[in-house]
């Protein structure tokens, strides 16, 4: 009879918490992503973040592997319905990096509108350049929130807090919840042609990969401004370079991007009317504790007491 313990894989930087949990639960630990390889063979568990990707190859390579926890929200790094097909739970932790991101967007979405890193860039340089660098209020402004989720909820209450008017759009959340985050919920058509900005916050699949694109911004108010802490593809990057070049959006502030990092001569890193952030939305100390914690409790409540938290597919268990 094998008594080893189960092993479980962090491939990505967590904070020594996580590891300290799985241990105390008699789990033996591998870290680093140079340490995947050599794994795949024996590991039972998988803690990831983004910067890992899971796709049906790799799984073909695991056959012990029992459940996979996405350490932050966002599971397209992950091949949920092949773990799926191989029996295996694909966990994330939706709530324990959403405040840290809704804040990312709020401290973009100030950006935009008060031109603060373009007033640092010139008080560096040595120079003023005040009345170049006037900007609009967030009071008084509508603001749409594309996607109803931890997050975007977030979003709508600071928003709703700093006297903006928030219009949601989600095709699987209803009013009643909408209201409950001080939001109208109205339909994209109705939303696009009101928004003074827009904040992204859907999941990233096959229906809003690329959504927002030339018909959508077409549809926008003239000088809308684009806020995405989302997910890179749901723009199609050529549309907002035109949209942005033509006035049409008057800015747009990103933390996430189509490939990331993005080329060091990628058009958004120079252009006048973007704001670029390295995918700050979850790099937090207290989001970057709440992933790791929550991540390591969830596996272990599966490994070692078949309980299921926060499942994102359905494999046969």
């Amino acid at each position: 009879m094998n008594d080893a313990p189960m092993k479980v894989l962090i491939s990505d930087p967590l904070p020594p918490q996580t590891r300290e949990i799985l241990e105390k639960a008699g789990l033996q630990v591998v870290e680093g992503a140079d340490q995947v390889d050599a794994s795949l063979g024996s590991i039972s568990g998988w803690i990831l973040r983004s910067g890992t990707q899971i796709t049906a190859e790799v799984l073909d390579r695991a056959p012990g592997l029992k459940c996979i926890c996405r350490a932050g929200a966002g599971v397209d790094n992950i091949d949920c319905d092949a773990a799926a097909d191989r029996g295996i739970l694909v966990m994330n932790t939706p709530a324990a990096n959403s405040n840290a991101a809704a804040e990312q967007a709020l401290g973009l979405m100030f950006a935009l509108a008060r031109n603060i890193p373009q007033g640092h860039l010139v008080m560096t340089e040595g120079g003023w350049g005040r009345k170049e660098l006037v900007g609009i209020e967030l009071a008084g402004r509508t603001l749409m929130v594309l996607g109803l989720g931890k997050i975007g909820r977030r979003v709508c209450k600071k928003a709703n807090a700093l006297g903006m008017t928030v219009v949601a759009c989600d095709p699987v959340v209803g009013a009643e919840v909408a209201s409950s985050c001080g939001a109208e919920l109205i339909s994209l058509e109705d939303a696009l042609g009101r928004a003074d900005f827009i904040s992204l916050h859907p999941p990233l699949n096959d229906s809003t990969r690329g959504m927002v694109n030339d018909e959508f911004l077409a549809r926008c108010k003239d000088g809308v401004r684009i806020v995405n802490v989302s997910r890179g593809p749901v723009i199609e990057e050529a549309a907002l370079l035109k949209g942005l070049d033509s006035g049409k959006v008057a800015g747009a502030a990103l933390d996430v991007y189509a490939e990331e990092p993005p080329a060091a001569d990628h058009p958004y890193r120079q252009h006048a009317r973007v704001i670029c952030t390295p995918h700050l939305g979850a790099s937090t100390v207290e989001a970057q504790d709440n992933v790791g914690t929550q991540s390591a409790h969830q596996v272990v409540a599966f490994l070692t007491e078949a309980r299921v938290e926060h499942a994102v597919n359905a494999p046969g268990l």
